[in-house]
């Protein structure tokens, strides 16, 4: 059984691939002063990037798991993710309401995926 883990670190790994899954850690916004939309829309780069360093692509989600530090972010969050996920590759998704680790994040994900065949 093969696991291979890319920039470990002392508490997590950025991705972790086992039997054709990509895992990634919890990813949050390039900057945590801006607004709902930008700290969305630099999240999903940041996950674009690990899927693809990882062998995979946001056509290959199979689960999403949102954090919301305020719901009443819900809908611009939403107009976001909505536009980034692809038509007809819609993942199995959960959205909770959050504490984050640092307060003036505003949304936080953790992406499941599986490795895109060549």
């Amino acid at each position: 059984m093969s696991i291979t883990r890319l920039d470990v670190g002392t508490r997590m790994s950025s991705i972790v691939i086992h039997q054709g899954t990509v895992y990634l850690c919890g990813q949050v916004a390039k900057d945590k002063y801006q607004n709902i939309t930008e700290q969305t829309t630099t999240m999903l780069e940041e996950v674009d990037a690990l899927l693809a360093q990882a062998g995979s692509s946001r056509e290959h989600l199979l689960s999403a798991t949102l954090y919301l530090k305020d719901m009443n972010d819900y809908d611009a969050m939403n107009a976001v993710w909505d536009a980034w996920v692809p038509k007809g590759h819609a993942p199995a998704r959960a959205c909770v309401q959050a504490a984050i680790a640092e307060p003036e994040y505003l949304v936080e994900v953790s992406v499941i995926a599986a490795v895109a065949k060549a």
